[in-house]
């Protein structure tokens, strides 16, 4: 029997009683519920291959394959692989893929004309600490806003890019590096709930249209200061077999990159739109 239980105040819900490669339509449609009203579910105790896992990830939008090319898995483009190959040939560690996402708190995809509506984890090794991912709501995030920071910030839009204004590019190939802004506004309504988040990746943001260069890299440091809320976090502690899927459109996240080099953390991960781009 599907369980949803809470796990964070205000983000975060698990599921529990459930086998998501045999489940109905009905019971997908409490799932997908769940997770537009926490943002984030950890669908607990899986045992899935790879064709599983992307069926059930269908379900859920468009899979989009991740920019990072080296990252993805060899014959399946479609599906990144978090944690793989983190030694170099001469031993060292590759902090790039080691603290992959643990830089900062940020949304995955806002570099893209149609951003990632949802990205989805699978675990498949767990180290014996650490490791967790951190979650945060964006709702939270809007909601903290000073009125004067809202009234500026309706409408106006964003400018994103990959490296972001530190033109961090080192997990694309070269050719992949010259990017193309994307714009989004900052200010965002979800399309599926109608509620107002803070739409914003300072790591990924180049500057907000319409300001000049000192207010908006003022204003980019002011909203970097308003991500993440008392409240308003959920810190994932990880279990061989979890899916986790979390909202972009409403909820930030990072890694802890804390835990030990010599053990694995491996995950399949997907990339999940709403929609193809336009051509």
């Amino acid at each position: 029997m599907l369980q949803i239980r809470r796990l964070g105040p205000k983000i975060g819900a698990e599921i529990t009683g459930v086998d998501v490669k045999t489940i109905d339509e009905a019971t997908f449609a409490a799932i997908y519920r769940a997770w537009l009203d926490y943002n984030v579910i950890a669908v607990r105790d899986q045992q899935l291959e790879i064709g599983e896992y992307l069926q059930y990830s269908r379900r859920f939008g468009l899979i989009s394959p991740h920019p990072s090319k080296s990252t993805r898995h060899p014959e399946i483009p479609e599906i990144t692989l978090l944690g793989i190959n983190k030694f170099r040939a001469d031993g060292t560690l590759d902090m790039a893929i080691y603290r992959r996402g643990a830089e900062g708190w940020h949304t995955d995809g806002a570099y893209d004309e149609v951003p990632f509506k949802a990205t989805q984890l699978y675990a498949i090794a767990i180290p014996s600490r650490g490791g967790n991912t951190l979650f945060a709501s964006m709702y939270a995030a809007y909601d903290a806003l000073p009125q004067r920071l809202k009234e500026r910030l309706e409408g106006r839009l964003g400018a994103f890019s990959y490296g972001g204004r530190r033109k961090k590019t080192a997990l694309l190939n070269p050719e992949d590096r010259d990017w193309k802004p994307a714009f989004h506004p900052i200010i965002r309504t979800h399309p599926e709930t109608g509620r107002k988040a803070l739409y914003f990746d300072p790591g990924k943001i180049l500057r907000i249209e319409g300001m000049d260069a000192a207010e908006s890299d003022a204003t980019i440091d002011e909203l970097t200061g308003y991500m993440i809320q008392p409240d308003a976090e959920y810190h994932h502690q990880w279990r061989v077999g979890d899916i986790v899927i979390y909202d972009n459109r409403c909820s930030y996240h990072k890694a802890a990159g804390d835990y030990p080099p010599d053990e694995d953390r491996i995950h399949w991960r997907v990339s999940i739109k709403e929609h193809a781009a336009p051509h």
